[in-house]
């Protein structure tokens, strides 16, 4: 008796949701990005409604404010997640001799940085001025250099965390510490009266970019 054989449906491509999660920050990132560059009047509005806002609180709260400043030039500060990509990079390296990724985490921190420092200089937005300033801050204000930063590490480490198969407690973990840090210091440079809340988007956009493309390149080059 001949059985005929039924040719299964074709799974759906295995790029496609990868493709997704780059295009998608990409694009909005690329929205936002000329928005700013046009000063686009209601979103310029918002911007300044929210921080006038929020810098009223500022001064108003001065313990939460000295809070604030602790966390974004300490905890949350781009040299703090740098120290913390560079002792990932040596565990990969000597621990586990994943040589190839740590240099492939070390160099997509530092294209990151490279296009936040050329985004600033070529917007060259200004950042807010207060009569009465809680605190300070140098260079161009687009985007936010400790939310874009901060978005670029913490994603490619819980990506890494991930991709080695640690412990889902471990994986959680991790996850709640680095929401917390990526909004958090977004929330601080904003209540600081340091960066209009689009810098800070920009910031969480273009990292979620950066991220998503690292991890492209890394499945196709290290499947």
């Amino acid at each position: 008796m001949h059985t005929s054989h039924v040719d299964s449906p074709p799974s759906p491509p295995q790029h496609r949701p990868a493709t997704l999660s780059t295009v998608v920050p990409a694009l909005c990132s690329a929205l936002l990005l000329a928005l700013v560059a046009v000063e686009w009047r209601p979103l310029l509005d918002l911007d300044g409604d929210i921080s006038r806002t929020t810098h009223r609180w500022a001064v108003a709260e001065p313990g939460l404010t000295q809070t604030a400043r602790i966390l974004t030039d300490w905890v949350w500060d781009p040299w703090t997640m740098r120290v913390l990509v560079a002792v990932a990079a040596a565990l990969l390296a000597w621990r586990y001799a994943a040589r190839w990724t740590a240099a492939w985490l070390v160099v997509t921190v530092a294209v990151g940085t490279a296009v936040q420092q050329g985004l600033k200089a070529a917007l060259d937005r200004a950042r807010p001025v207060w009569p009465d300033p809680v605190d300070s801050a140098h260079y161009a204000a687009f985007p936010s250099g400790h939310a874009m930063t901060a978005t670029v590490v913490c994603g490619l480490l819980l990506w890494l965390l991930h991709r080695h198969r640690v412990s889902a407690g471990v994986r959680r973990a991790a996850l709640v510490l680095a929401v917390v840090s990526v909004a958090g210091v977004g929330l601080t440079r904003v209540w600081l009266g340091v960066h209009w809340p689009t810098d800070v988007l920009g910031g969480w956009l273009l990292g979620a970019t950066v991220v998503a493309a690292a991890a492209a390149v890394h499945k196709r080059l290290r499947p």
